[in-house]
């Protein structure tokens, strides 16, 4: 299955690669509130996780998704998405 066809009102994730600020241990980091001239706290590198599928864009073929890791938003072209599979939520 492709994002393109994945049925609306279904809860969908799926495995992502994105470029962003990591820290030490490869996890991202949020700066908040930089000053002009300040340091970010993390170095730029390539990170992978598994996405919960928030909202998807058919036109520019992206995706928003909530990273169950650090529980951050990443906004992800569909070539960088793949394992797509169902959500089952449980309480």
């Amino acid at each position: 299955m492709e994002i393109k066809d994945i049925p609306a009102g279904e809860s969908w994730a799926c495995k992502f690669r994105t470029t962003t600020f990591l820290d030490a241990q490869g996890m991202p980091v949020a700066a908040q509130n930089l000053q002009l001239g300040q340091a970010h706290p993390g170095a730029p590198g390539v990170y992978e996780s598994l996405g919960i599928i928030c909202t998807r864009d058919l036109e520019s073929a992206r995706v928003e998704l909530q990273d169950t890791n650090s529980s951050q938003r990443f906004v992800v072209d569909f070539d960088n998405c793949w394992a797509l599979d169902t959500i089952e939520w449980i309480e």
